[in-house]
């Protein structure tokens, strides 16, 4: 017997061939975009945003006065400061010369100038000294972390090569380094270290 399909029977079936590929391509697709690889080894983008969150953690406890001295700091140190300043100068200049009609002279002789621009040269040095005290201090601390990094991994490597070495007698290998092996197995102590430059620096 011979089946008969009805115009709208064929129309819904398209449909429903229709909502079944777009729901497997649906599937197909990810829901999400896929992180791009930085380049970089995983315990280096570990250490990078460890050493930001330590950067930020210190911008968020600094006092108010180191905030504003860093701020103020950060102006003086830009083309900005340099053009308001050659303006203002050069206005202050120009007018007391009697170069601009109309504005009467108020400072001839100049010393309120000189005496405005050493009144802000003496604060401009204090700001610069204050966040250059702790430009220091953050110095100082990294200086710390790579010397106890470095005794860190010098005790490792003195580690490493006594292990090594006690292989090689294991078995039975010989080695030509000998006696350098026996001075490379000794931790080096930093005080006598500091001690010996001081010497030769003196």
């Amino acid at each position: 017997m011979e089946q008969f399909q009805t115009p709208c029977g064929s129309t819904l079936l398209m449909e429903l061939r229709m909502a079944d590929k777009s729901n497997a391509n649906k599937t197909k697709a990810p829901t999400f975009v896929p992180p791009q690889p930085s380049g970089l080894a995983p315990v280096l983008d570990r250490n990078i945003e460890a050493l930001r969150q330590r950067r930020l953690r210190e911008e968020r406890i600094a006092s108010w006065q180191e905030r504003l001295a860093d701020t103020i700091t950060r102006f003086t140190g830009s083309m900005l400061f340099v053009y308001i300043h050659v303006a203002g100068f050069g206005f202050w200049i120009i007018a007391n010369l009697h170069w601009i009609p109309g504005i009467p002279a108020w400072d001839e002789s100049f010393v309120v100038l000189a005496m405005v621009a050493s009144v802000e040269a003496i604060f401009l040095s204090t700001f610069v000294l204050i966040s250059q005290n702790r430009m220091a201090a953050a110095a100082e601390k990294r200086a710390e972390l790579d010397l106890q990094i470095s005794l860190l991994s010098e005790h490792e490597l003195t580690k490493l090569t006594t292990l090594t070495h006690e292989i090689a007698q294991k078995m039975g290998l010989a080695t030509k380094l000998a006696g350098e092996i026996e001075e490379v197995k000794r931790d080096v102590a930093p005080d006598a270290v500091l001690d010996a430059i001081e010497k030769n620096i003196h």
